[in-house]
Parts: C-alpha cells; sequence; structure tokens
C-alpha cells in the first residue's frame, strides 16, 4: 500500500508525462474496443442482411452466385426460372409465402428490381426489421411506379412525384434506354444499410412492360413499339423470373423441401439456405477482418512501448530519488515494485479512459452509423472477449514494466545521493 501511494505520487509529480502517457494508451485501447465492436456488429449485420427467408430459389449454379445478385445485387443470373416454376413453389404445402424478384435493368448505376407487393410485406433485414416507408406508399396497379430505395433518392435527389428513366442492363452508362415509359416515384423505403437502400423497386408488371416491345436486347422499331398506355392495356404477367424468395410455416421442413427443390425435375432449379450462404461469404472476407485485428493489436503496442519508452526515459533523471529511497531502508525489490505498479497505474488509467472513450464514441455515433451503415452498436457492458482483451493489456504492461524495474533493481547506493549531468 505504501508503495503504491508512492507510485501515485511520483507519477502526480510527473503528472504532465503521466497524462500523455494514458492519453496514448487510452486512444489505442478505444480504437482496439471500437474495432472488436464494429466487427462483431458487421458480422452480425452481414448475417442478417436477410432475415426471415428460409430458402433462396434461383437457377441452378453457385450457391454465392444465387446469393450475390438475388440480395446484394451484384453480378447477373446465369440463366432464369419459368412463371410456372414459381407458381408451383408458392403453391407447395410447406411454403408460406413467396416473393418472386426480377433483375437486369438499371438506373444510373443503380439496380431496378422487379418484384411483389410481398416484398414489402415479408422482407426483412437485420434482427427481422421490416422494410419501412420514409414517405409514399409502395407501387400499386399501374405498372409505371417506383419505390426507390433510401440511398437512391439522396444520392439522385428524388422526391415524390418525380418522373425517372430506366436503362436497360447494368452499366452505369447506358446507350439503351426506355424513354418512351418513363416511371413515377410514389415512395422511399427508410434506411436500412442493405442493399435495399441501392435499390430501385418497381412491380414485375412494369418490369414485363418496358421490354414488352423488345427482342434479342433491342428495342423494337418504328409501327412495332408498344406505347406505355398501350402497355398498361396488355397482359403483363412474367414468363421469367430471376429468383424467389421462400417463407416456410415450418423451419423443420426447411431442408426437406430443399432437397425436393434441388431435385425438381421441370428445370434446374437451386434452393439455399441464406444464412449458410452469408457465413461462406463472410468467410472468404476473414483475411481483411483478421488484418483489421491486427493493425488494433499494433496500435496497442505502440500505446504500451511509449509507455515503457517514458518510464525508461525518467530513470536517469530519477537516480536520486531512488538513491534516497534506498538511503531511508527501501530494498531493491521496493524500487522494482514502484516501477511495475507505475506501470500498471498508467495502463490501468489508460484502459479506462479508453473504455469512457469508447462508450462516449458509441454514444455519439450509435444513430448516424445505423442510419447509413446499418450497424447497430449496443451501449452494452464489456464482453467476456472483452475483459480478456483488457486483461491481456494490462498483463503486457506488467511485462513491459518489468524492463525498467529491473533496470532500477540493478542499480545500488553507489549511483550516490548527487545529481549526475
Amino acid at each position: 500500500m505504501h508503495l503504491l501511494r508512492i507510485a501515485l505520487a511520483s507519477l502526480a509529480n510527473r503528472r504532465f508525462t503521466a497524462l500523455l502517457t494514458v492519453f496514448a494508451i487510452a486512444l489505442s485501447v478505444c480504437l482496439l474496443l471500437a474495432v472488436e465492436r464494429v466487427r462483431h456488429e458487421a458480422r452480425a449485420s452481414f448475417a442478417s442482411t436477410i432475415s426471415g427467408t428460409d430458402l433462396i430459389v434461383g437457377a441452378r449454379a453457385g450457391s454465392l452466385n444465387l446469393l450475390l445478385y438475388s440480395v446484394f445485387r451484384i453480378g447477373n443470373a446465369t440463366n432464369n426460372i419459368r412463371w410456372t416454376s414459381y407458381e408451383q413453389l408458392a403453391a407447395h404445402r410447406q411454403v408460406k409465402w413467396a416473393i418472386p424478384i426480377s433483375l437486369g435493368d438499371s438506373h444510373r448505376g443503380y439496380r431496378v428490381l422487379g418484384t411483389s407487393q410481398g416484398y414489402f410485406e415479408h422482407y426483412r433485414y437485420a434482427r427481422s426489421q421490416p422494410l419501412r416507408l420514409r414517405e409514399g406508399r409502395p407501387f400499386a396497379a399501374d405498372p409505371f411506379e417506383v419505390v426507390l430505395g433510401a440511398e437512391v433518392a439522396e444520392a439522385l435527389h428524388y422526391r415524390l412525384g418525380d418522373d425517372l428513366v430506366l436503362a436497360h442492363g447494368v452499366a452505369s452508362i447506358s446507350l439503351l434506354k426506355h424513354d418512351d415509359k418513363p416511371f413515377r416515384v410514389v415512395g422511399v423505403l427508410a434506411r436500412t444499410g442493405t442493399p435495399v437502400d441501392r435499390t430501385l423497386h418497381i412491380s414485375l408488371a412494369g418490369m414485363q412492360a418496358l421490354h414488352v416491345d423488345w427482342q434479342g436486347g433491342m428495342p423494337a422499331r418504328g409501327a412495332a413499339r408498344v406505347s406505355a398506355e398501350q402497355a398498361r392495356a396488355m397482359d403483363l404477367q412474367p414468363e421469367q423470373i430471376t429468383a424467389v424468395l421462400l417463407g416456410l410455416h415450418s423451419k423443420i421442413a426447411t431442408f426437406s423441401l430443399q432437397r425436393e427443390i434441388n431435385e425438381y425435375r421441370g428445370e434446374p432449379l437451386l434452393a439455399i439456405l441464406p444464412g449458410v450462404a452469408l457465413q461462406e461469404l463472410w468467410s472468404l472476407m476473414g483475411t481483411a477482418e483478421q488484418a483489421l485485428f491486427v493493425v488494433s493489436l499494433f496500435v496497442v503496442l505502440t500505446g504500451l512501448i511509449g509507455m515503457l519508452t517514458a518510464i525508461l526515459t525518467s530513470l536517469n533523471e530519477r537516480r536520486r530519488e531512488m538513491a534516497i529511497l534506498r538511503s531511508v531502508g527501501a530494498r531493491p525489490w521496493h524500487i522494482a515494485g514502484l516501477l511495475v505498479l507505475e506501470a500498471l497505474a498508467l495502463a490501468l488509467a489508460g484502459a479506462l479512459l479508453g473504455l469512457a472513450l469508447l462508450y462516449l464514441g458509441i454514444a455519439a455515433a450509435q444513430g448516424p452509423v445505423q442510419a447509413h451503415y446499418g450497424l447497430y452498436l449496443a451501449l452494452t457492458v464489456p464482453t467476456l472477449y472483452e475483459w480478456t482483451l483488457l486483461g491481456a493489456i494490462l498483463a503486457a504492461a506488467l511485462l513491459m514494466g518489468g524492463v525498467p524495474a529491473w533496470r532500477a533493481y540493478r542499480q545500488s547506493l553507489a549511483d550516490g545521493l548527487s545529481i549526475r549531468l
């Protein structure tokens, strides 16, 4: 206890250097814990990009490819699904709801998704949160209505009632546009932090209306062109779609229905479990995740080395102090213990300040981070893993404190009471 009081008094005497050291350790601890929080939440958010969907069905190809184009709007399907196959899936006794999706067009670099009203009712993300409209309404009977994701509306400055023209294909700059069939913005979704924000949603009838007069990927010419008014009067039921999202009555039936779909004889289909496919995709990005963690560890190590440097630098200046302590009866291990306690006190103060900075940062950034990136950073007590990290930091500080302690232990009273210049 006496050594602790002496250690704290010594640090108070060198308060400016001590505070700088504590602050450097605090910043490194805050960064490490913040990275861990973000890594954990990013993984959870990534896994819940789509939630509540039991199966995703598409043309037979790779499971990751199916996941990428159906959920993340990346890439294209190798083939489509016949509408009759979708109807059989939707009518299956185990299927509670089915959401058809159709991809293929874009608008200024953002993907267009053709779907049904069930998309707004059943699609879930991030721990089963439903889609919400920030303003407006879902598309209705008119095929030329569009509901924008939050990022599309903000980036392109669209408002309710604005007209826009979709382009054929997914290139950011397209020479083939559906100029004769403009869509009107009727709704804007609230931000989700998922690919939904970067998507324009239209009805399947609208997707079909865009291409009723297209053949071989090119628009018809002259009298063969179909106007928007003529398209409204036509039967716009699609013949093909890109994929289907399925929700089942019972989770127990998931694997049996998946096997049944994969063995479907009408056409080659593939059914995947989105959670399994998401974990497989995340594992491919594990190298970057671990690299971020390693960088954070090196930042913490840098802070601790700064602490070691500060203590070692002060040793020569404190030889008179050490000699006085020895002259009044302090043993060499007292001197060594004093320096170890100083190192521990600096690391502990830095860890506590780092925790405080972490929670202040989470409280300040919680709303914006969730709104823009879909990451919910909860103000919870540190997890067991985080306590383990903090314990490892304190243990490392003790080890580093042993270096100046060993040097002080080796110094003898022969250093004298005089100040060395």
